[in-house]
């Protein structure tokens, strides 16, 4: 009785805690629950087809693969500058492989049964979480300590879609190390819920479920260790499934299982029609595909069916909704009308202690004796030692609620007066190939001596390069690159750029003319006196505030 109290009084402080963290975040970031952006319809047939049915009409030659991947393209192309879910794409090399597709089924002489046994998603396009290794994409699973991880390789679950015939299109975002029910992180910024976008998708593979359930998707490969595939696939009304542990290899995701958590992390499919999921499963099982019987028929009325409707009422968990609660007895009533089977409501006293089991093994060491890796360990490298709670409170919002704040942000200056903004000219930024997350609307102006920034990636290049801008009379237009580390400012007039150990920005010196609001996405203009040529380069940018305006000086 004493340590149910105790639990209750925890709850309590926690829910009083937690009501004032939301108060300070509110006051501090203009991200708050605004309104939502209706995603464009689907407009194109092929988009409401299964993966299953596009591979057969792919096979028939009813439709070529590269009239599907470009229609995926289209909507991805669509429907992302709303929704951020994906965050690094490849579609000129997919286009490509669809056009070797389609060559080889117009050279092909196999029949149609033997080319579905052999290539069963021929042709078909898909999307991976950003935590598995595809080769020539990110691999940084939202670390900033990883911007730079470029996988060399395919994860095992990947190279088995693709020895199938399916075309990678793309990764998407996943919450900063797989660990947190929403899909948010220091280098991608904020994946939206495609049915209100003010809401999250769930996490950790939030992106897949996103864009899954936006049509930009049909298969993706998701991973769970605790409702990471489940709950996006709740909260986008997709399917997905966390098949048994050690069925469907984890093999080159980040980050690698240590302790007890093999046992607990799956690697398993999404898909937003519910019969490709036994296909992409028996697939990306691999020899294991056998051990689950998965051809064999199964009679409903043979089952046991059994409902949890809540976890018996823990003070350290939110209560269960009272329509969910409804919905699962509607499943069983109808399961106990369609199928006349009997639907046993069960109760469990353990799990109201399920959330502390499931840390309790999550932190357990493993079989060999050896400790799990903590939070800390996987957030920093060998080199750099990370502290997260100091992490979270030196976290900063950038204006339009995107709420990037890295460790470093590396930000390069570049454009000319004589080019349009965003312009691509050999290595520069190119606008047109940057998926960005939403601009969220802003309840209250910003000063008028604040300047708001968001984060751009240079999706082509990843190479920190710093590039020479010039300006004549005519504004120069600047334009952020990517995530990493930036140390100088140089160039005629002197810009000087203040730094301490480990890469602080301290400000912005000597300016001539003055900073303006930028008009233009990712772009801000400088309007200096005389013409001039420099090299400007900024880090751990989120927001730029005039100390006075007169003197035109700035800082971070």
């Amino acid at each position: 009785m004493a340590l149910r109290c105790l639990e209750r009084v925890l709850a309590r402080l926690l829910r009083i805690a937690v009501a004032v963290l939301t108060a300070v975040h509110e006051s501090l970031t203009s991200r708050r629950s605004g309104t939502s952006v209706r995603l464009p319809p689907i407009t194109n047939p092929l988009l409401l087809l299964s993966g299953v049915q596009l591979a057969r009409k792919i096979r028939r030659r009813e439709v070529t693969s590269v009239e599907v991947v470009q229609a995926y393209i289209d909507r991805i192309q669509e429907v992302n500058p709303i929704i951020n879910a994906v965050v690094k794409h490849r579609f000129s090399e997919a286009l490509q492989e669809a056009a070797q597709v389609d060559k080889l089924l117009d050279d092909e002489k196999a029949e149609e049964q033997e080319l579905e046994a052999r290539l069963p998603f021929l042709g078909v396009p898909f999307t991976a979480k950003e935590a598995f290794a595809l080769r020539g994409m990110p691999n940084s699973t939202g670390l900033v300590s990883r911007r730079d991880v470029v996988s060399e390789r395919d994860a095992c679950s990947v190279a088995l879609l693709k020895r199938a015939g399916a075309i990678p299109l793309a990764v998407t975002n996943c919450s900063e190390l797989c660990l947190w029910l929403e899909s948010h992180n220091r280098l991608y910024g904020v994946t939206s819920n495609p049915y209100d976008t003010s809401r999250i998708p769930g996490g950790s593979s939030g992106g897949e479920g996103s864009i899954l359930a936006s049509g930009g998707s049909i298969i993706g490969i998701g991973s769970d260790v605790g409702g990471s595939i489940r709950l996006p696939a709740f909260f986008n009304g997709i399917f997905g499934h966390k098949p048994t542990s050690g069925v469907v290899s984890n093999e080159g995701q980040h980050p690698p299982c240590s302790g007890l958590q093999e046992d607990f992390l799956a690697t398993g499919p999404m898909c937003r029609y519910a019969m490709d999921l036994l296909p992409v499963l028996r697939i990306m099982a691999g020899a294991n595909a056998d051990k689950l019987s998965l051809t064999s028929e199964v009679d409903l009325k043979k089952l046991r069916y059994f409902s949890v409707p809540h976890s018996g009422g823990s003070p350290m968990v939110s209560p269960v909704d009272k329509q969910l609660i409804q919905a699962q007895r509607k499943v069983a009533e109808t399961l106990e009308t369609d199928l006349g089977v009997r639907v046993q409501e069960l109760h469990i006293p353990q799990f109201k202690c399920s959330t502390q089991i499931w840390g309790a093994f999550m932190a357990s060491p493993g079989r060999d004796g050896k400790p799990a890796r903590s939070f800390a360990e996987l957030m920093g490298t060998e080199q750099q030692k990370v502290w997260p709670l100091w992490e979270m409170a030196k976290a900063g919002h950038s204006g339009d609620g995107s709420e990037f704040t890295p460790f470093a942000v590396h930000c390069a200056a570049e454009g000319a007066a004589s080019e349009p903004a965003g312009k691509s000219a050999g290595n520069r930024w190119d606008p047109a190939v940057s998926l960005l997350p939403p601009r969220r609307p802003q309840e209250k102006p910003a000063p008028s001596n604040s300047f708001q920034f968001f984060l751009c990636r240079d999706l082509q290049h990843p190479g920190p390069a710093s590039d020479t801008v010039s300006s004549g009379p005519e504004p120069g237009r600047f334009a952020f690159r990517r995530a990493g580390c930036c140390w100088k400012v140089s160039g005629s007039p002197d810009l000087g750029c203040g730094t301490a150990p480990g890469g602080g920005l301290r400000g912005l010196e000597g300016t001539r003319g003055s900073f303006r609001p930028f008009t233009g996405q990712n772009v801000i203009s400088h309007l200096p006196s005389t013409p001039y040529k420099c090299t400007l380069t900024l880090c751990c940018v989120t927001r730029l505030q005039l100390l006075n305006p007169a003197s035109d000086m700035c800082t971070i």
